[in-house]
């Protein structure tokens, strides 16, 4: 341990388009939905995080709330920049007297360009960071669930965020080949929120068929344990009144069924590429599931039905991400390779 060891902190971030995890020293410190708050006059951020998803769908017009990245990439830059640094900023000891200059681990989705890997690294820049380290999201997901990714053994792993669905054969500490869509967890909410004005003639809101999804999301038309029905308010588009309607998990999972089905048809193809070596391999190993789009009720079965394969969710979907780039960011020396600085 070096002598000015306490000036450098080390923080992995998985930089989501539904939530930002942060971690330092092994522990989770920041974990808010990727969103902000801003003054329309000023250009002041006036809420980041939690603060600001309460405000989402319900500010006046001097305040407008943002979602800086989009499919897994950064869509609007000065607010992303001013997220990470409102999300650096609450991490317990990194806002002081001195402030440590800090090394950073991101992860990012594996289909993304040049450019908006320049995006990421740059915002990350200006928030302080004065290392910066990517990995993609599929690795970082493998590392996370405890996968040995430098075996020369064949996983699949699907990554099921909120903006993009990552797809990847992963063999020696390389992945040997993916596809990455820009179907996922955004997309389920949008098809609620169409399938409620279409079917029931009533309006929701963005929060609101995120709450729908959660409680009653489901890819199957029939589960064992089935979820109790949900009530739903929003604005009758009849009348314009407020209105309060039953839904049930099958009626979702009808709803929810073409973006599935996107996601099957990306998983296959994925299949199709793999080399025969790794094909056997994977028929032992199974796929493995990351993501908060993996939780959806019986998604693990429906793949699992469309594949012939098994089918694992890992432990704790949603930080198994944050998890493996947490790993990744302590033993960098060893993960050279993944990680591109």
């Amino acid at each position: 341990m070096g002598l000015f060891d306490f000036l450098t902190k080390e923080i992995a971030i998985d930089l989501g388009t539904a939530n930002t995890l942060i971690i330092m020293n092994d522990k989770v410190v920041v974990d808010e939905p990727s969103i902000v708050a801003k003054n329309i006059q000023t250009g002041e951020i006036v809420a980041i995080g939690k603060k600001a998803q309460k405000m989402h769908g319900k500010t006046h017009k001097l305040i407008e709330t943002i979602r800086p990245l989009r499919d897994g990439v950064i869509a609007d830059f000065q607010a992303a920049e001013k997220m990470i640094r409102g999300m650096i900023d609450m991490i317990p000891g990194v806002k002081g007297f001195f402030n440590p200059s800090l090394r950073m681990v991101i992860c990012i989705p594996s289909g993304i360009t040049e450019v908006e890997k320049r995006a990421v690294r740059d915002s990350a820049e200006h928030a302080g960071a004065k290392e910066v380290y990517l990995i993609h999201e599929p690795m970082a997901a493998a590392i996370g669930i405890g996968i040995d990714v430098q075996e020369p053994q064949g996983n699949m792993i699907i990554d099921i965020g909120g903006g993009t669905s990552e797809i990847a054969v992963i063999a020696l500490g390389g992945i040997v080949c993916d596809k990455s869509i820009r179907v996922a967890g955004d997309d389920f909410t949008k098809d609620i929120e169409e399938y409620m004005r279409r079917q029931h003639n009533i309006l929701v809101g963005e929060r609101t068929a995120e709450a729908i999804k959660i409680n009653v999301g489901s890819a199957l038309t029939e589960l064992e344990n089935p979820p109790e029905d949900y009530a739903v308010q929003g604005r009758d588009l009849m009348t314009g009144t407020p209105k309060e309607i039953i839904v049930s998990y099958s009626e979702i999972a009808h709803a929810l069924d073409k973006t599935i089905t996107k996601v099957e048809e990306a998983i296959l193809n994925a299949l199709e590429m793999t080399p025969p070596e790794l094909s056997a391999d994977i028929y032992t190993t199974g796929i493995y599931l990351a993501g908060g789009g993996s939780m959806l009720r019986g998604l693990d079965k429906r793949i699992s039905m469309k594949t012939k394969l098994p089918v694992h969710i890992a432990e704790d979907p949603l930080r198994a991400v944050a998890r493996g780039t947490s790993i990744a960011l302590k033993n960098i020396d060893k993960f050279m390779f993944l990680i591109r600085d």
